[in-house]
Formats: C-alpha cells, structure tokens, sequence
C-alpha cells in the first residue's frame, strides 16, 4: 500500500502531473516500493527532465468502488492534469457485477471531467475463471465506458508481461522485479504518447 506521504511528494511541481488510480499491479506488490514500475518511471522521468510525473495512487486489492471512495479526496487535495485509471482487475477477481464495475468506473470519469481533467482508462483484462459469458461482459465494460465517455483506452500492460512466466510472481497474476523495467518502458511509451497530444 502507497501512504498519503507518497501522494503529497508530488504535489508542488510546474510539469503536468499524471494520476494514476490503480491497484497492486502498480503499487509494488510483493516487492518494495521502490522496485515498482512507477517509481522506475518517475526516476527515468527525473533523469530525462521529462515534462511530466506520475502521483502514484495505488493501493493492492484496490476495487473500482475503492477508487471511487478515494478519489474526491485527492481531486480536492492534488494539483492533476491527467487521470489514468487502472481499476477493474479485482473487481472482476471476484466476480463483481460488470454493471456495478462499469456505473464506478463512469463515476470516476464524471469526477475527473467535471474538472476538465482527460481520463484514459486500462484496457483490464482477467484470467477466465469465470466462464467465457463473464469475461466477455468485462472485457465489454471498458469498451462501453471508453465509447459512452470519450475515454481512450490504454493497452493493458499486463498483456505482453503475463505470457512469460519468467516475468511473473508466483501466484501467476502479479509481475515480478524483472518485469517492473519492462512495464515503465510500456507506460513511458503510452503516456508520452497521451501529452504529445494534448
């Protein structure tokens, strides 16, 4: 789990500051914090003078509700320019209802664009433990909110991470140390691609 220390490092800052809400697969599971791919990015970024940061706000087994609940207190507390959501995995981990998945996942996008802040949303994608009906109406929810919101999809990073066991912890779901560089190479990429265009 991120502290609140974490969040208010980033808060003084004249670069645009990229909030990324999310859970374990960003916030260093089984690992410490340092090791994450966010900070590995924001270090990279801090090298490279790069004209942005990421405010790291993940927690492990953060749900869409959780985010939900979370966010207005960091929207009212933090300067950001750009919201990333990475939500969706637990939920569907645990057979959330894809209704009540996508209603938290809108709410959080109204959240954001009532500020006028951009919203792009990962793309979650979850093992099939639920059957093919179950994993094809969540793979629908980010579909559904990024065409119904104007919300562009990110490519979930996992993607190219999970099929190589080698970059992968034990339990089969999180991305271990090796793949931490692997997945700030990914999210440098998509996100320099985000400001290009703004």
């Amino acid at each position: 789990m991120f502290p609140t220390t974490l969040i208010t490092s980033f808060s003084v800052t004249a670069s645009p500051t990229v909030l990324l809400l999310g859970d374990s697969l960003s916030a260093s599971y089984g690992m410490k914090q340092n090791e994450g791919w966010v900070a590995l990015l924001n270090q990279q970024l801090i090298m490279e003078d790069a004209p942005y940061n990421i405010l790291n706000a993940s927690i492990s087994g953060e749900t869409t509700a959780g985010g939900l609940s979370r966010l207005p207190n960091i929207l009212a507390k933090q300067s950001v320019d750009y919201l990333v959501i990475e939500l969706g995995g637990n939920d569907g981990l645990r057979g959330f209802p894809p209704k009540l998945i996508k209603q938290n996942i809108i709410k959080m996008v109204d959240l954001a664009q009532a500020r006028e802040i951009p919203v792009y949303l990962m793309d979650i994608q979850i093992p099939p433990n639920y059957g093919p009906r179950y994993s094809k109406m969540f793979r629908d929810v980010f579909q559904q909110v990024s065409n119904e919101k104007q919300v562009k999809l990110l490519p979930f990073f996992m993607t190219e991470i999970v099929i190589d066991p080698s970059l992968m912890q034990k339990d089969g779901i999180h991305p271990n140390r090796i793949a931490q560089p692997k997945i700030a190479k990914i999210m440098a990429q998509q996100l320099t691609g985000i400001l290009s265009n703004h």
